[in-house]
């Protein structure tokens, strides 16, 4: 059945971006155009600022030499804007995680071989340093399952490390036999005895995340003969299903680490508290146990005298999560809201230079920007226009802020921001992941729903789209779902359709968030209901537009996007094809076999005591009505939406006789990581939107 347009659909278009380009020369020469191009192309992440407030590095991805697989290397920006950026490392394993120490050298992550170790042909990430001075990177700490995350004391320079450890092998050696004996004796096998037993792509336990103390690293290549650095085990009785968790902060002295820690929340249920460490003696103490809520995110204050944190109040049946920021003092225990009556989610704080006000990140209206609050009880300021903003730095002095900035028209970039200036639109630094032009324009347009309330969305229109020339409708369709489309993705690129002449509709519907908890309100756990026509009421309204041709359109999306996919499958059939990727089919199965079916049972209910919602919501009760041509992209390493829900689909579909196809994915989790992999989903993407949307004959991929 299709879904007939809202009466109040209403259309508002401002543009954004545009090139001006000859709309062939264009899409001729965009590297969006050309699938190996697109995936060469560098992209910037991971910024550290240094204490002095001298130097940023930033981590660039590019393509290795067998072009197989993403390598990422370090680079130093100018912070100031005059220098170009230049290469710091160039290891064939590459490097990751970059924080500065407080005596210049950079501190990293890396799977280099090191010298003199035992080699087992596995090589793991160990800690690294690259002098002040410059020269060749040393590595300064290993564990043998590797260093997955580390943090730095920022006037000290204490470093506390986290790492997988088997249980019993706080000491290396013991951890190492552990998993010798188990890798002799051909054992795989994981006996759980407390629920979760995954997370997103790989299995938990029998290892878990430990906190190890390294205290202060030396600054030089160490003497011969020096002794080496020992990690002491700040966290020996972690064990799975989680472990001590590696959200973790040191107060600037060091004296302190605060950590999120996973307890019990009913009988198969977690939730996080805060701890503090005192690291000279191992004492553990709560900081912050609030059993109606997720505690994390902790960062100090400049005198480490208190603790600034995100607090997500648990969702239940009746009502979606809420976040507001605590500010707590970090000896007592006493704990202080900062964000009250503040209708959006703020999330990695830091404190100001003077510790006088707090910096955060919320998404508000489609952008994902800085926000300032004082401690003195002031409503928060927003910082930033337009933009989509992480790896917030606050520089020592307090003369600048630091950070990546992305937004639809633009891939991240480290910027500059004034710490008190509102609605800024920084320019970007220099770095090499800066594009020269896109095959199309960005537009912010608005829908009204069918309740009245206002729909937000972007649209990405061709180059050479105009009444004349009408582009094909694609309807993307965002995951989450407690999200918003606000910044650039590679992994889900308008630019690689626009180049091929689509207009690409991102709609942020009911649930979204950024547009207040009224608007979540909306759709908690009616997700076929206001979601479902939100978009609908976008699509009418982008279709109405001259430029638009809307009897060639296709609707597409991945994870909760693609249950919304499968939703509009089953509930209209204006589209001529639909793409659905990691797609939830049945919801009962979903929320037994997910990695986390605790959290989404509170807003469903248990499928046998509140069947209502599974009913009401699950697409798979309504297959029959499915006409619209389906491709299904599925990972088999994907344990947040399992395979079984892609398999499940796909046999209904097949069974039905309804035109579809399936994109398999063996060695792939919810998203698609590798290059060679990337490039055949777009491939197929393309081929299958091409067929039936264009009318063009199928063109099978040719690696699949």
């Amino acid at each position: 059945m299709s879904q007939p347009a809202p009466a109040n659909a209403e259309s508002a278009s401002t543009p954004v971006t545009g090139s001006g380009n000859d709309p062939a020369a264009a899409s001729a020469s965009s590297p969006f155009a050309d699938l190996a191009a697109f995936v060469a192309l560098p992209r910037v992440g991971a910024l550290a600022l240094s204490p002095d407030g001298r130097r940023l590095a930033i981590s660039v991805q590019t393509l290795d030499a067998e072009k197989k697989k993403w390598q990422s290397a370090l680079w130093e920006v100018d912070p100031e804007g005059a220098r170009p950026a230049r290469r710091l490392t160039r290891s064939a394993p590459g490097e990751s995680a970059p924080v500065w120490a407080p005596d210049g050298s950079l501190l990293f992550t890396s799977a280099r071989p090191i010298p003199g170790a035992k080699d087992d042909g596995d090589p793991k990430p160990a800690l690294w340093s690259l002098p002040a001075g410059g020269g060749e990177a040393r590595p300064v700490l290993s564990r043998p399952a590797g260093v997955s995350s580390f943090t730095v004391a920022v006037d000290s320079g204490h470093v506390v490390l986290a790492a997988a450890t088997m249980p019993g092998g706080s000491d290396p050696e013991a951890d190492e036999e552990r998993r010798t004996k188990r890798k002799d004796a051909g054992v795989s096998a994981v006996l759980h005895e407390a629920y979760p037993v995954r997370f997103w792509d790989h299995d938990l336990g029998p290892a878990a995340p430990h906190l190890f103390w390294a205290g202060r690293l030396p600054a030089d290549e160490p003497a011969t003969g020096a002794e080496p650095v020992v990690l002491r085990d700040l966290t020996p009785d972690a064990g799975p299903p989680s472990g001590s968790g590696e959200d973790m902060s040191l107060s600037p002295d060091g004296s302190l680490l605060v950590r999120t820690d996973d307890v019990a929340d009913g009988p198969a249920g977690r939730r996080s508290r805060l701890v503090v460490i005192e690291t000279a003696s191992g004492e553990t103490r709560v900081l912050v146990d609030d059993p109606l809520a997720d505690v994390y995110a902790a960062r100090f204050s400049p005198d480490g005298a208190s603790v600034v944190c995100v607090r997500e109040s648990l969702s239940t049946y009746d009502e979606p999560p809420d976040y507001t920021l605590l500010l707590v003092d970090a000896r007592k225990g006493t704990v202080r809201e900062l964000t009250a009556g503040f209708d959006r989610w703020p999330s990695a704080p830091q404190f100001s230079a003077d510790g006088t006000a707090v910096f955060f990140l919320a998404d508000d209206d489609g952008r994902h920007a800085v926000f300032r609050v004082g401690l003195d009880g002031a409503a928060p300021v927003r910082l930033t226009a337009d933009g989509a903003y992480s790896d917030l730095q606050v520089a020592r002095d307090g003369s600048a802020l630091y950070a990546l900035r992305s937004a639809f028209d633009s891939p991240s970039a480290p910027v500059r921001l004034d710490p008190a200036t509102p609605d800024q639109e920084p320019a970007p630094l220099p770095n090499p992941g800066t594009l020269d032009a896109l095959p199309g324009t960005l537009h912010e347009v608005e829908a009204v729903a069918a309740d009245g309330a206002r729909v937000q969305s972007w649209l990405v229109l061709p180059e050479g789209a105009s009444a004349e020339s009408p582009a094909p409708l694609l309807l993307w369709i965002h995951g989450g779902p407690l999200m918003s489309w606000n910044s650039w993705s590679w992994r889900w690129c308008p630019w690689v359709m626009a180049a091929r002449g689509y207009a690409v509709l991102l709609p942020n519907p009911a649930l979204s968030q950024g547009f207040g908890l009224d608007f979540v309100r909306r759709g908690w756990g009616e997700w076929g209901g206001a979601p479902y026509t939100d978009l609908m009421a976008a699509v009418d309204a982008a279709e109405q537009r001259p430029d638009i041709d809307a009897t060639r359109t296709a609707a597409m999306g991945g994870s909760f996007g693609g249950y919304m996919a499968n939703w509009v499958a089953t509930q209209t059939d204006r589209f001529q094809a639909i793409v659905t990727h990691a797609s939830l089919w049945d919801l009962d199965a979903f929320t037994g076999t997910t990695d986390a079916a605790y959290y989404w049972e509170k807003e469903w209910g248990d499928a046998l005591r509140q069947p209502k919602r599974y009913e009401q919501n699950s697409p798979h009760r309504f297959a029959d009505a499915i006409r619209t041509p389906m491709l299904v992209i599925h990972g088999d390493k994907d344990y947040r939406v399992p395979i079984g829900e892609g398999l499940r689909l796909w046999y209904d579909l097949q069974k039905r006789g309804v035109p579809s196809r399936f994109l398999y994915f063996p060695d792939e989790n919810h998203w698609v990581l590798t290059p060679g992999n990337s490039m055949v989903w777009y491939d197929t993407v393309l081929a299958f939107l091409a067929e039936h949307v264009l009318g063009e004959e199928w063109r099978r991929p040719d690696l699949v």
